[in-house]
């Protein structure tokens, strides 16, 4: 018989950690019985559609969601918890020793770990935790360094995928008109607005390139309201108001992704870049930051570019990359090769699937 499972998330941010944990919930439900727990009045509660449950997250006094946590298990017969966001980790663990059923759990890793977790508090946690999923070949190395080995639970690789997606082509060329971008070549940067992100450093490239038939989409919902007026006023300063298009909060990312010849993933230090296979499926180049899981997505100057994450490096490849047309286009296929080969949706979750059954 198929494990019933439960999908836990209270993050309040809908970013790549959110749609993954969306992607396992539906994928969960064609395979078996799958029920999702999410905080009231999230981005993620107004994304998902259909029956919830509901715990609202008291980091002061986890005991309470914890025991609301295990009635949800208890009265769904739940076999196995997944949770993605790791401020959730009191809340789960504690709901499996409250609860009748004692769950097994699994964490779906999305963040890097940087410490060692070898106090009493970490120990009592991970000793309940009865498999982890790593979602790169780093994340997986971080965990096994970080984690005593005596509380460590098992670790498994295994990475995100996406969905290919073929966008209507009447709604392309709609947004085509919408943002006015005519044959202009198309810069996009997809994620949540705010410093992290690295949007002002598009900006600050496309004002050397303003001489250039270059536009640039900033796609994302606003995490920093004070961010976004900064990013606005860097735009009016440098004179690039009609380079530059805020497209706000779209749940048409595929269509969007299909109005730019490339994709800029500019965070510091993203753990997977979820937005880079994304990017990849829609036959789009991506140019990363050197750092984290774009490094084990990209084969640099074969199906994507690394940058140094300096203004003047990202300059410099955007320019690149408008000169050649057709290296952007020889390029583009590898990575929509890649995606489909490496990183297909229906691929990674059923092997997540299945081990979540084998537990």
């Amino acid at each position: 018989m198929s494990k019933k499972i439960l999908e836990v998330c209270l993050s309040p941010d809908l970013g790549g950690l959110e749609l993954f944990m969306v992607q396992c919930l539906e994928y969960f439900q064609k395979k078996s019985h799958a029920e999702v727990v999410v905080a009231h009045g999230t981005k993620l509660d107004d994304y998902i559609r259909g029956n919830k449950y509901y715990i609202d997250r008291n980091k002061f006094f986890p005991f309470i969601s914890a025991k609301r946590l295990a009635k949800i298990i208890d009265d769904n017969d739940i076999d196995v918890v997944h949770f993605h966001w790791t401020k959730d980790m009191p809340i789960v663990v504690l709901a499996k020793v409250f609860s009748r059923k004692k769950p097994k759990i699994i964490q779906t890793r999305n963040m890097h770990m940087t410490r060692f977790k070898d106090d009493f508090y970490h120990k009592f946690f991970y000793k309940n935790i009865d498999c982890m999923h790593a979602v790169t070949n780093e994340v997986t190395n971080e965990l096994t360094h970080f984690i005593p080995v005596e509380v460590r639970p098992e670790i498994e690789m295994i990475y995100m995928g996406v969905k290919e997606v073929v966008p209507d082509p009447k709604k392309v060329e709609i947004l085509r008109e919408k943002y006015n971008l005519g044959d202009s070549f198309v810069v996009g940067i997809v994620g949540r607005i705010q410093e992290n992100k690295g949007q002002w450093m598009v900006i600050d490239a496309l004002s050397k390139l303003k001489d250039k038939n270059i536009k640039a989409l900033i796609i994302g919902h606003t995490m920093d309201d004070a961010y976004l007026q900064s990013l606005k006023d860097r735009v009016k300063e440098y004179g690039i108001e009609d380079k530059i298009i805020f497209t706000g909060f779209t749940k048409e990312v595929n269509e969007h992704f299909h109005l730019c010849d490339v994709a800029i993933l500019a965070t510091r230090n993203e753990t997977f870049g979820l937005v880079v296979v994304e990017a990849m499926m829609n036959e789009v180049v991506v140019i990363a930051t050197k750092k984290g899981g774009p490094i084990e997505i990209i084969e640099d100057k074969k199906d994507g570019l690394f940058f140094d994450r300096t203004v003047e490096d990202l300059y410099q490849k955007i320019l690149y990359l408008f000169e050649n047309r057709e290296k952007v286009k020889e390029m583009a296929k590898l990575a929509k090769v890649k995606a489909l080969q490496k990183f297909e949706y229906s691929k990674q979750l059923e092997k997540l699937y299945n081990l979540i059954e084998a537990m």
